[in-house]
């Protein structure tokens, strides 16, 4: 029975290298630790995944997977970037810092890092290119610029890990807040230093207020989107479940009838792509309960518990040893992957350390981030190799200024609590 732990382990790892979705590896291999466990039915195995997403703030995902398909379909990014660059292309690296600043406005609306990287990667590859920007800078930066979607709300992985652990969902919103644009704000800061340091980009002579004043009316509905989405989660007027059918009732508006950018049949593919999206995470969230229920069965999450309290373990070299383990779990896992298998494991340890769970929470979601960049899984590079036309190993070049970046955001959200915690 001590070795059915390292045996699921190398069984489920065997799984997923001959291509096999996370899901059913954690389906499988956990469906026959329950079958070798004495006295548990297999009834069990039912109930527990149906119990897993039967849960009020999952159903926000489907409805904001939607809503960022949505405005991915109808080019809203391609609106934001004529908006801001109006002003923004007037200094050295305007339009890379424009792709970041849109980066920032549509991590509040999609709250997908992959959605994100899409559809801004879409819409400024080949203006990029046009303004004689290497390729794989252009591409490293929409990569980076992308992962900021999960942390500042509406974010999929804060709803994941408010339904495992028990946490609310709106505080974890509000607690991303400040992180996301700490992490927007250093990420501008490196594309301006690289920028004027290799002359990257054109510049034009002033900043084309006229534009901009011209562009406004017109964005400012897909503007007021993010405004309503986190005003109305920190006011308190809807819960994140409400705002999620808001936004996509939104999105469905300002696409269908405002801009028209996007047809009924085209909406209708949107919704279907958007219903295998949430079909595919609520599955890997199936698995991981099981994986929960098993460890709890077995002991292990209390084991390691009691283990840390053993060897007196500190609450930062926890969180050091914490960090060290997801940066490694995501160069294999993608992210939903990684927050079903390791919080039910990793926040009774940190609650019993005395950490705050929604601080916890931020740097789960933080690693994460830093998860869809890591080669050989992290696919919001496999994302812009599609997008611009270059090899993954490219694109991972371009990424790596900007990991460094991304490392330092990770550390004062670790170490600095009052980031995640002073909107609370």
């Amino acid at each position: 029975m001590a070795m059915m732990p390292l045996f699921a382990v190398a069984m489920m790892l065997g799984l997923l290298a001959i291509g096999s979705h996370v899901a059913v590896a954690m389906g499988v291999v956990t469906t026959g630790m329950v079958l070798a466990l004495d006295g548990v039915p297999m009834t069990v195995i039912a109930q527990t995944a149906f119990k897993s997403v039967n849960s009020y703030p999952l159903m926000a995902i489907p409805m904001f997977v939607l809503a960022g398909n949505l405005m991915m379909k109808g080019n809203i990014a391609g609106l934001m970037i004529d908006l801001i660059g109006s002003l923004v292309r007037a200094v050295r690296g305007g339009l890379a810092l424009t792709v970041m600043i849109t980066c920032v406005f549509f991590a509040a609306i999609s709250g997908s890092s992959v959605g994100s990287a899409a559809a801004i990667g879409a819409a400024t590859v080949k203006g990029l290119k046009a303004e004689e920007y290497p390729a794989r800078f252009s591409a490293g930066l929409v990569a980076v610029g992308g992962t900021i979607g999960l942390m500042i709300p509406p974010s999929l992985g804060f709803i994941l890990i408010g339904s495992i652990v028990g946490l609310p969902v709106d505080k974890l919103f509000i607690a991303g807040v400040l992180p996301g644009l700490m992490e927007g704000s250093m990420l501008l800061m490196a594309v301006a230093f690289m920028s004027r340091r290799y002359g990257y980009g054109k510049t034009t002579a002033r900043p084309d207020w006229t534009g901009f004043t011209r562009r406004l009316p017109k964005a400012s509905a897909a503007v007021l989107m993010p405004v309503f989405i986190i005003g109305s989660i920190y006011t308190g007027m809807l819960t994140p479940t409400e705002v999620s059918a808001f936004a996509a009732a939104y999105a469905a508006i300002l696409c269908l009838i405002v801009y028209r950018s996007v047809t009924a049949g085209e909406t209708w593919v949107v919704v279907k792509d958007s219903l295998l999206q949430s079909t595919m995470i609520f599955a890997v969230v199936m698995g991981g309960s099981l994986v929960g229920f098993v460890l709890a069965r077995m002991g292990v999450s209390a084991a390691v518990v009691d283990f840390i309290k053993g060897i007196n373990m500190t609450a930062w070299q926890f969180l050091l040893v914490a960090n060290v383990i997801l940066l490694v779990l995501g160069m294999f896992l993608d992210g939903v992957a990684m927050i079903v298998l390791t919080a039910p494991l990793l926040f009774p340890i940190a609650t019993a350390l005395g950490i705050n769970p929604i601080h916890f929470a931020v740097i789960m979601v933080a690693n994460v981030e830093i998860a869809t960049l890591t080669p050989p899984v992290g696919l919001n590079l496999f994302v812009m190799s599609g997008i611009s036309k270059l090899p993954v190993h490219e694109v991972v070049r371009g990424v790596l200024p900007f990991y460094f970046v991304r490392l330092l955001g990770l550390a004062l959200i670790t170490y600095v609590p009052a980031i995640s915690l002073a909107l609370i």
